[in-house]
């Protein structure tokens, strides 16, 4: 398992949101992002992106975060792909039925922008803990 996360592919359909994030995560983070409104427009490109994350919002119009997801496990490229969930919806349970998906983890909306980047490389990492 590669230990230097690079690729994130971000669905989010609030341009307001996907602009402060994608700002953060490649100036701050040093992230390769490319971002999605939707679902769809994320599956189709998947295969050409080879990203190592995926970074979903839960809340979309049309195909929601966790539909998009199973989608994903469904592609070849897609099957183990890591994914993690950002959502305004902060309830226990749900968080719990997203990892209960394979979720690395959930991060609650509003984020803090500065300590996104980091949150994110931290679920990364987790991974590998659970794998060893």
């Amino acid at each position: 398992m590669s230990d230097d996360l690079k690729r994130i592919l971000y669905v989010e359909d609030v341009g307001s949101i996907a602009t402060v994030a994608v700002m953060v995560l490649e100036d701050l983070g040093g992230f390769e992002v490319r971002h999605f409104l939707s679902g769809q427009e994320a599956l189709d490109a998947l295969p050409g992106f080879a990203p190592q994350l995926v970074l979903l919002d839960v809340m979309m119009p049309g195909m929601d975060g966790p539909e998009t997801l199973r989608r994903i496990r469904e592609l070849p490229e897609g099957r183990d792909l890591p994914a993690i969930f950002m959502t305004a919806k902060a309830q226990v349970h749900e968080q719990d039925e997203y990892i209960a998906m394979g979720a690395l983890g959930v991060i609650v909306k509003p984020f803090e922008p500065v300590s996104l980047s980091q949150t994110i490389r931290d679920m990364w990492h987790s991974r590998e803990t659970a794998a060893a």
